[in-house]
C-alpha cells in the first residue's frame, strides 16, 4: 500500500500585463471574454473603467493597470476580459492576455504574510517555469470605500 500522500496543490488562471505574470485563483473566475466596449461610468472610483453588461448583469470593469501601478495604455481588440466573482459581486478585469489555467503545488507558493508584509492585493507568490506570478486576492482588490462608492452608483441606474 502507498502511503505517500500527494502534494496539495491550488489551480490558477495565468494571466498577463506588460509582461508580467499575474494570477487569480481558479474558482474565482467565472470566464474569460474578448474586451467589449466600456460604458462609461460617472463618480465612481478611479479604479473603474466603467461598466459592461455581462449576461443582463451590470458589472464594474476595474482597471487592472491602475491598481498595480502599470502604464495606462488603450484598450486594444486582443485584450480580454477576466469575469471573477468576489464575495460581494462580479466583476471584470481587463488584461493584455489570458495564458491559460495551470496547476500549483503548495510547494511552489511563497508565504507571503511571512516574507513580503507590504503586498496588500497578494494571495500569494509562486514560481512557475522560469516565471514569478503574483497571485491576487480579489477580496482585498476593492477598497472598502471604493466598494461603498461602486455600489452608490451603480444603485442609482437601478432606480
Amino acid at each position: 500500500m502507498n502511503t505517500a500522500s500527494k502534494e496539495e496543490s491550488q489551480t490558477i488562471v495565468l494571466f498577463n500585463l506588460d509582461g508580467q505574470h499575474y494570477g487569480l485563483y481558479l474558482a474565482a473566475v467565472d470566464r474569460v471574454v474578448p474586451v467589449v466596449e466600456i460604458a462609461s461610468l460617472p463618480k465612481a472610483p478611479d479604479i473603474v473603467m466603467g461598466v459592461v453588461n455581462f449576461h443582463g448583469e451590470i458589472i464594474p470593469v476595474i482597471n487592472v493597470r491602475k491598481r498595480f501601478n502599470l502604464p495606462i495604455r488603450a484598450l486594444e481588440l486582443n485584450d480580454q476580459l477576466i469575469i471573477a466573482r468576489t464575495s460581494k459581486r462580479l466583476v471584470a478585469l481587463v488584461v493584455d492576455s489570458v495564458l491559460g489555467v495551470h496547476e500549483l503545488k503548495n510547494s511552489q507558493l511563497v508565504n507571503i504574510e511571512e516574507s513580503f508584509r507590504y503586498t496588500n492585493y497578494l494571495a500569494g507568490i509562486a514560481k512557475v517555469d522560469d516565471d514569478i506570478v503574483l497571485i491576487h486576492d480579489l477580496e482585498k482588490f476593492l477598497s472598502l470605500d471604493e466598494q461603498q462608492q461602486i455600489d452608490k452608483v451603480l444603485s442609482k441606474g437601478k432606480k
